[in-house]
């Protein structure tokens, strides 16, 4: 704990302010906006560089460790239990605390579980519950990357105005390409260089390296008050209101959905790749198809703004950019399961991860537009219902490999999932506020 007495005057205005009290909140400037957008979009690279180390790293552990398939579908699939767990609380603690100091509490906590996870891993190997334990160990460390985007959205919420809010949270979810890219270049490099343990601890000290700085951020910087919306963050949610409402539920069904597709394939690709052509150096398969992602997240805001700018509502908007997100992965996972050459997979692969890009400006940001005044508590309860395709969907392809190793199954009951999401938000999405 700082002790308040030892701090300089603007010191602890600032502390009261910024960390401690955000619930007195203000507009950024531009100055800062661009300063947490850089310290954000840094946190959520590294989230997705330690999220992604487990997948990068499941073909040479599981064959070191003599475990099935269906062991390492239980060991993927659990990340996702912890990270549906604390999406909601999150999302409201956030409104009402203030999201940076969840942010920091959350950041701490994948962090550093991702340090340990080699030595849990090498700890319990010799048990009979090895595999049960590192489950329980990604729990965790899904349970604390579950707090991340909830408090993100909520802290940029109360500090960007209305029109602000989409292109900055959607620019900021491509941080999600950066990070694993990260991971599958300097992961990759250091499994072949030293051992697959230091991975885990490499990007576990660079998540807790951030961690401190968004600490020392969050004491520093200093902002100017323009508006409190004291009024608006202790306001209650009115959940009976919010789960009578279509949009909401259209939302939270097709980000399920289009989650299902992705992480599906965030946990299973290095894996399929090192099935189906065993052949191909690690670092292209687990990095080119990553490359689309940051370009297409840029692609589908300026398409955003412009459809916005020449007269189509924000209803319209979100649809056309979910539906172009959708229907290009359904139709490339059908085309995949098919495919039998490996430029043809990397095409493919490139162009549905990309299409994710096109959901990140359009669903991922719809939160903000039905509930403006509680977005991280609707954002948390839809990434936490959004979440389940994560255990159940990243389980059930490993059981359908384990029963018919055919990863076509796989691809083909995805692509069914994403067209049933396109479907539903079709009908009954909107961009309008409910609440």
């Amino acid at each position: 704990m700082v002790s308040h007495d030892l701090l300089p005057t603007h010191q602890l205005e600032m502390l009261t302010v910024d960390f401690a009290d955000d619930s007195k909140t203000c507009f950024w400037t531009r100055q800062e906006r661009r300063k947490w957008f850089i310290s954000l979009y840094c946190g959520t690279c590294l989230l997705y560089a330690t999220r992604t180390s487990v997948p990068l790293l499941m073909p040479v552990v599981s064959k070191e460790k003599q475990w099935s398939k269906a062991d390492s579908g239980m060991i993927l699939s659990s990340f996702f239990w912890g990270y549906t767990l604390t999406q909601v609380a999150s999302g409201y603690i956030s409104d009402r605390m203030g999201g940076q100091r969840v942010m920091w509490i959350a950041a701490l906590g994948w962090s550093l579980s991702t340090f340990f996870m080699s030595d849990v891993i090498e700890m319990f190997s010799s048990s009979i519950h090895c595999v049960l334990i590192v489950a329980i160990a990604r729990v965790l460390n899904g349970a604390f990357q579950g707090m991340h985007f909830p408090s993100v959205i909520s802290l940029t919420s109360h500090h960007l105005e209305e029109y602000e809010r989409a292109s900055f949270f959607g620019l900021l979810t491509s941080g999600s390409a950066l990070g694993t890219l990260l991971t599958v270049t300097l992961g990759s490099y250091l499994m072949k260089a030293y051992h697959w343990q230091i991975v885990f601890q490499v990007l576990g000290s660079l998540g807790l390296l951030w961690t401190l700085f968004l600490y020392y951020q969050s004491l520093t910087v200093q902002r100017k008050k323009i508006k409190s919306t004291e009024d608006s963050i202790h306001s209650t949610l009115p959940w009976r209101q919010l789960w009578s409402k279509s949009p909401f539920w259209s939302c939270v069904f097709t980000h399920a959905c289009q989650n299902n597709c992705f992480f599906v394939l965030l946990s299973w690709m290095p894996t399929y790749f090192h099935d189906t052509f065993p052949d191909v150096q690690s670092w292209k398969v687990n990095m080119i198809p990553w490359l689309s992602l940051v370009p297409c997240t840029f692609i589908a805001k300026m398409l955003s703004e412009r459809l916005i700018k020449t007269g189509y509502s924000v209803t319209a908007t979100r649809k056309i950019i979910e539906t172009i997100c959708l229907t290009t992965q359904s139709i490339n996972l059908l085309i995949l399961s098919r495919v039998t050459t490996f430029p043809s997979a990397m095409i493919c692969l490139m162009l549905i991860i990309g299409g994710t890009g096109f959901h990140n400006t359009a669903i991922a940001v719809n939160p903000s537009d039905l509930a403006p005044k509680h977005s991280g508590s609707v954002f948390g309860i839809m990434n936490s219902i959004g979440a389940v395709p994560g255990f159940l969907g990243v389980y059930l392809a490993g059981y359908i490999l384990h029963m018919t190793h055919s990863w076509a199954a796989v691809f083909i009951l995805t692509s069914i999932i994403d067209a049933l999401g396109c479907i539903v938000y079709l009908t009954f999405g909107s961009g309008q506020p409910i609440i």
